[in-house]
C-alpha cells in the first residue's frame, strides 16, 4: 500500500472534481434573477416558482438514495457520466422550453443527474484523496457553491446578451448545458489519463441506514441547513426586485452570497482540521452568521445587503462542507461512508426542498418575506443544540452496526493509485 502524500490524487484530478461540481447547481440559480421574464412569458405563479427549486431538490433527495446502487453496477464512472448527460439534457430543452410543465420538467430532469453525482463523488473523494480529505471536501464544496454563483451571475447577462432590451430567458437558462457537455467529456477522458473512476464496488446494505438514529441525525441537520440556501436562492433576487432591483443586480448579489460561500467552503473544513476532528465549534460559527444574516433580513437592519450577503455565504458555504467531511468522517471506509453521505443528502435534500416552498407560501399570502426571513432565523436557533451531539469520540458507537462488518474493506487499484501514474505524465 502507498503511503503518505503519494496515497493522495493530484491535480489532474483536482481538476475533474472541480469540473464536475462546478455543475451541481448553474442549472439551480440561473432561474432566479430571470425570475420576472419567465413569469411574464409563461404566467407561472408562486407556488411553481417554488416548485423550480422544490422539485430538482427533490429529486436530487430521492435519486441520491439510489446512488449508491447504481455505482455498485455501472461503477462511479458510468454513475457520473450519465447525471452529467441528465443535467445537459435538462439545460439543453429549456432553451426551447414554451411553457411551465416544459420548465418544471427540466427541473426534475437535471436534479435528478445531481444527485446521482453527488451520491457517488464523497466516496470518489475520500478514496482518491485519504489524507486530504478535509482539504478536498473543501474543495468540491467550493466548486459546487461557485458554479451556483456562475449561474446567478452569468445567466442575466446571457439573457441580455441574447434578447436585448426584451432578455432571451431561453438562452439564459440553456446556456449551462454546454458547461455540463464539457464536464461529460472531461470526465470520460480520464480513460486516456490512465485511471479510472471506479469506488469499490462493495455490496452495501445502505437501506439499514434508515434505522440509524445517527444517520437520521446528520440528515437532518444537513437539510435544515440546506433549506436556508435553497430558500434564499429562490426567493433573494426578487426580495431585492421588490425594492426596486433589476434582474442583474439581484443576481449580483446572489453571486456576492455564493463567492462567500466559496471562500467558507474551500477553508472551513482545512481550518477545523487544522484544530483537530472536533467540528462542533466550527458549525456553531457558521450558523451564527446565519442567524445574524437572516435577523438583519428580518428586521430590515440598516446594514447594505453586500454585508448581509457576505455573512449569510459564509454560513451557508461552511456549514455545507463541514456537513459532508462530518458524514465522511463517521467510517473510515470509503464505501460504507459514501453511503453514509448518499442517505445524508438523499433525506436531507428532500427535507430542503420544503424550505422554499413554505417562503413562497408566506410571500404569496403575505406580500412580503419578513415571516419568511423569521422562520429560517427560527430554524437556525433549532439547529445550534443539535450540531453539538456530533462529538467525534462517538462516531464509532454512533455507527456501530450500521453497515456489516465483515463486508470486505477493499483496498483494490484506486483513484489514487492510478491517478497517480497520470499525474507523472500530465
Amino acid at each position: 500500500m502507498r503511503t503518505g502524500r503519494s496515497r493522495d490524487g493530484g491535480i489532474a484530478f483536482a481538476i475533474v472534481i472541480v469540473l464536475v461540481a462546478l455543475n451541481l447547481r448553474a442549472f439551480l440559480t440561473s432561474s432566479s434573477p430571470l425570475l420576472e421574464p419567465i413569469r411574464l412569458a409563461t404566467g407561472i405563479g408562486f407556488h411553481a416558482v417554488a416548485l423550480l427549486t422544490v422539485l430538482p431538490m427533490f429529486a436530487m433527495g430521492a435519486t441520491s438514495l439510489f446512488g449508491a446502487a447504481v455505482g455498485q453496477r455501472i461503477g462511479a464512472r458510468g454513475g457520473v457520466a450519465l447525471g452529467l448527460a441528465a443535467i445537459a439534457l435538462a439545460c439543453a430543452s429549456r432553451y426551447v422550453a414554451g411553457g411551465a410543465a416544459a420548465l418544471l420538467w427540466s427541473a426534475a430532469l437535471a436534479g435528478a443527474g445531481v444527485g446521482l453525482v453527488q451520491a457517488l463523488m464523497p466516496g470518489v473523494v475520500k478514496q482518491a484523496y485519504p489524507t486530504r480529505i478535509g482539504v478536498m471536501t473543501g474543495l468540491y464544496s467550493a466548486a459546487i457553491m461557485g458554479g451556483g454563483g456562475l449561474g446567478a451571475m452569468a445567466s442575466p447577462w446571457v439573457a441580455h446578451a441574447f434578447g436585448g432590451a426584451q432578455p432571451d430567458w431561453h438562452a439564459g437558462l440553456s446556456i449551462w448545458a454546454l458547461l455540463a457537455v464539457f464536464a461529460l467529456l472531461y470526465w470520460l477522458n480520464m480513460r486516456r489519463m490512465e485511471f479510472t473512476a471506479d469506488a469499490p464496488r462493495q455490496s452495501l446494505s445502505w437501506l439499514r441506514c434508515f434505522a440509524s438514529r445517527r444517520a437520521w441525525l446528520l440528515a437532518a441537520c444537513f437539510g435544515l441547513i440546506n433549506g436556508g440556501y435553497t430558500s434564499l436562492v429562490a426567493w433573494l433576487p426578487h426580495f431585492y426586485a421588490q425594492q426596486g432591483w433589476t434582474a442583474q443586480q439581484g443576481g449580483s448579489v446572489l453571486a456576492l452570497m455564493t463567492a462567500a460561500q466559496v471562500v467558507s467552503a474551500l477553508a472551513m473544513p482545512a481550518i477545523a482540521r487544522s484544530r483537530g476532528r472536533d467540528l462542533r465549534p466550527w458549525l456553531v460559527l457558521t450558523l451564527v452568521a446565519q442567524l445574524a444574516g437572516f435577523c438583519a433580513l428580518t428586521f430590515d437592519a440598516p446594514v447594505p445587503a453586500v454585508a448581509i450577503a457576505v455573512v449569510l455565504g459564509f454560513g451557508l458555504g461552511g456549514a455545507f462542507s463541514l456537513c459532508m467531511v462530518l458524514a465522511l468522517d463517521h467510517l473510515p471506509d470509503p464505501a460504507q461512508a459514501g453511503a453514509l453521505a448518499g442517505f445524508m443528502q438523499g433525506v436531507g435534500f428532500m427535507i430542503a426542498a420544503l424550505a422554499p416552498f413554505v417562503t413562497g407560501w408566506v410571500r404569496e399570502h403575505t406580500g412580503g418575506f419578513t415571516l419568511a426571513w423569521a422562520y429560517l432565523a427560527a430554524v437556525v436557533v433549532a439547529l445550534l443544540p443539535l450540531v453539538l451531539c456530533f462529538d467525534p469520540r462517538r462516531y464509532a458507537a454512533a455507527t456501530a452496526g450500521l453497515f456489516d462488518s465483515r463486508a470486505p474493506q477493499t483496498d483494490a487499484p484506486s483513484l489514487s493509485a492510478l491517478e497517480g501514474a497520470a499525474t507523472r505524465k500530465v
